[in-house]
């Protein structure tokens, strides 16, 4: 997890004339209010804004991650963070593009949020002039009834400008449709903002380029409630140059819990960036400057076969999420995986991770060398297997292979062994 100390030495680029500016540069800015307003409104006097987390899921994600950053971009340039787990809005979930969510228990919710609201405040910072407030829309909506909503908030809202939301829109044009629970979320969201405005002046809310019509629901509600205008920034979603959805891979999120998405994973998650990709994400995800990106992008020209932007950055994104420890600990099992550590050094923990990222078996303690290359599918026979032996391919622990006679002993922390063929074809043996 993120570290105080980490915390500490964050700061925003001096060489930008204000934070509108970093983040503009960093990319982070896709849609807005009014661009010039902001731009004055952020070099101004402290404000208070907000971003929400919807506690559908254990944990949050990459895709959060970028919430997270930004706003502790803005908390460093001195505005005051409201960090929103929705317990409310997490009971219905914004809509998705294709069906209905499914619903989750009250009880289930209740312990997400929390472990969000942990989340979130690992990010950013509790101390100095403008620490991090933790909030909850469960407080101000568990005790108002349908009718004092349907009077107070929904006479506000115009069915049909809300039917021409994306979120909304999308749906209604899919065999799925919408319910009106769904249907619902963007005015909850909108009377979240009123909400905080109220308590806090909360001025500014940041999301996701695709929550625009749940953000611009809030600007809109607290224009025609209170007379007054605020503000909302979205991001843009992170895709990779190659069109494909950022951060998926089969299906599977890449979750900030370690229980979802150990630190090994996630390491190799940033390091197998693409070098088309890589600065843009050196840009979003990190604290280095300017010149520092900049440095990193002319290797990526000049040097790409080095990857030193892929290290750079993947070491930056795993310390600032699991920290400086862990990412260590991963580090060294990388190194040693492909011969430049010593694998007998590695945690248990760390290198069991590691393995089981790659192909792996569990087989009994004095097993053969050649049954364990068939069980891990290094080779698809047992013939197989032992030419390949013959032929000096094969090594365990990263010592050669003589004879197919050897056996799998699981001397290395935790009872593994790391199996190879070739020079780059590795898989894990797991000894009972």
């Amino acid at each position: 997890m993120s570290e105080p100390g980490i915390l500490a030495t964050q700061q925003n680029d001096a060489s930008f004339e204000d934070v509108w500016e970093e983040l503009n540069w960093r990319g982070l800015v896709h849609v807005s209010t009014d661009q010039a307003a902001l731009k004055e409104l952020l070099a101004g006097e402290p404000i208070t804004y907000y971003c929400g987390f919807d506690p559908t899921a254990p944990s949050l994600h990459l895709g959060n991650l970028v919430q997270l950053l930004t706003m502790r971009r803005l908390q460093l340039a001195g505005h005051h963070p409201l960090g929103l787990v929705g317990g409310s809005t997490g009971l219905i979930g914004d809509p998705r593009p294709t069906a209905e969510r499914t619903l989750n228990t009250k009880e289930t919710v209740s312990e997400w949020v929390g472990r969000l609201q942990a989340q979130v405040s690992r990010f950013l910072s509790a101390e100095g002039g403008n620490p991090v407030r933790l909030v909850n829309n469960l407080d101000w909506t568990a005790g108002l009834s349908a009718i004092d909503f349907l009077r107070d908030v929904g006479k506000h809202y115009r069915v049909g400008t809300m039917l021409k939301k994306d979120a909304v829109a999308s749906r209604l044009n899919s065999d799925a449709g919408i319910s009106y629970t769904e249907f619902s979320y963007q005015i909850l969201q909108g009377f979240d903002y009123l909400e905080l405005f109220r308590q806090y002046g909360c001025v500014l809310q940041t999301g996701g380029s695709d929550q625009w019509g749940n953000l611009t629901s809030g600007t809109d509600l607290i224009h025609r409630v209170e007379g007054r205008h605020a503000h909302a920034i979205g991001t843009p979603l992170i895709t990779n140059s190659d069109g494909t959805k950022f951060g998926k891979s089969e299906g599977n999120a890449v979750w900030l819990d370690a229980e979802m998405c150990s630190p090994y994973r996630f390491y190799q998650f940033w390091l197998n960036t693409d070098d088309a990709d890589v600065v843009e994400r050196l840009k979003v995800f990190t604290f280095l400057s300017r010149a520092e990106v900049d440095a990193l992008a002319e290797l990526v020209e000049t040097e790409p076969f080095r990857r030193a932007a892929q290290r750079r950055l993947a070491v930056e994104v795993t310390t600032l999420v699991h920290g400086s420890d862990a990412t260590a600990a991963v580090v060294a099992a990388s190194e040693a995986l492909f011969g430049k550590g010593d694998l007998a050094s590695l945690d248990a923990a760390t290198l069991r991770t590691a393995l089981e990222e790659l192909p792996n078996t569990t087989l009994a303690k004095g097993s053969s060398v050649v049954d364990a290359l068939v069980a891990t599918g290094l080779v698809s026979s047992l013939g197989e297997a032992r030419r390949a032996i013959a032929q000096g391919g094969v090594t365990v622990d990263g010592v050669k292979v003589e004879a197919d006679s050897a056996t799998i002993e699981g001397v290395l922390p935790g009872g593994a062994a790391v199996l190879r063929r070739g020079k780059k074809t590795l898989a894990g043996v797991f000894t009972s």
